[in-house]
């Protein structure tokens, strides 16, 4: 494993330990009103859609090693779909 590697998952593990810590509905609940506030408030709210990306693509760098390639292609189709709710709620047509 690269030293980069390494201290990308240190730096993460307080973290990843206090979302282990907490129920598992908890984290995908906040993902979710996070995604939802961001897609219904006006234009600023997209910057919560933005923190949703940025959460999500952490996620998949730290899991990333342990993943099949199936559950890559779902992870990073996920990441896609957000990224494109994103850009139109950033950038919407006139």
């Amino acid at each position: 494993m690269s030293s980069l590697r390494e201290s990308f998952e240190r730096a993460s593990l307080p973290a990843v330990s206090w979302l282990s810590g907490l129920p598992r509905f908890v984290p995908f609940l906040a993902v979710l009103a996070l995604l939802v506030a961001g897609v219904l408030l006006p234009p600023p709210g997209w910057l919560l859609v933005a923190v949703v990306v940025l959460l999500l693509a952490w996620i998949l760098a730290l899991a990333w090693p342990r993943l099949t390639g199936v559950e890559r292609l779902m992870r990073v189709a996920v990441i896609g779909l957000v990224v494109a709710v994103l850009v139109t709620q950033a950038f919407p047509r006139a």
